[in-house]
């Protein structure tokens, strides 16, 4: 199998693992407590498809549960929103940061539901073990200065900020360097802004001429 068709499957198997987590959201919205076998109805798959993408019922509602409260970039980046590139990476930062917070103990059990899978080798080859989220908000916050990256940095900036922005990160920052939530935010901001910084194309130095003006 080439790249292309490796691509194709695994981006099949992505939209399929969202398909769930929107069919379980779509039934908790409606004060349903739903079955696996009601929400794969309701994504129109098999219940064996969806035990493949979450290892429990109750794994699948906490994330569909985390879904819910997580914004579309088209409602963060509105009309009146920050305009510079770090601003509105910024605004992702600080928007995921709130939904960590708040959802700490759920996100730390999502973590360590898909770590326990890729122990087992699931995440090998078979369907995604998470839903990228941060990516489509990242790229929604970059897209007006696509004109002032160079393509190739453009794509690792992006890579990076998926990075330094999420749980994972909370975790780095609380538990292993026992930040503050203060002094967490403020050296994301720092990375943020050096990052972007370091991203963008620097406009050629002018030399100065020397000698006597005529």
């Amino acid at each position: 199998m080439d790249t292309s068709q490796k691509t194709a499957r695994f981006n099949q198997k992505a939209r399929t693992r969202k398909d769930l987590l929107l069919a379980a959201s779509r039934l908790l919205k409606r004060g349903r407590n739903p079955t696996l076998e009601e929400i794969a109805e309701e994504a129109l798959v098999s219940r064996a498809t969806a035990y493949r993408y979450f290892p429990s019922v109750e794994a699948l509602h906490l994330e569909a549960a985390l879904h819910i409260v997580l914004p579309e970039p088209g409602e963060l980046f509105r009309e009146g929103t920050p305009r510079s590139a770090t601003e509105r990476v910024q605004l992702v930062d600080d928007t995921l940061q709130a939904i960590i917070t708040a959802n700490e103990a759920s996100l730390r059990m999502m973590i360590a539901h898909s770590m326990e899978r890729a122990v087992r080798g699931e995440g090998d080859g078979a369907a995604p073990l998470r839903q990228n989220r941060r990516t489509p908000m990242i790229e929604a916050a970059l897209k007006p200065f696509g004109n002032e990256f160079d393509p190739n940095a453009l794509d690792r900036l992006k890579k990076i900020l998926c990075v330094i922005i999420g749980p994972e990160a909370m975790i780095a920052f609380k538990d292993v360097l026992q930040l503050s939530e203060g002094d967490s935010r403020s050296v994301r901001a720092w990375a943020i802004q050096a990052l972007v910084d370091a991203a963008q194309i620097k406009p050629p130095n002018k030399r100065v001429a020397r000698g006597k003006q005529e």
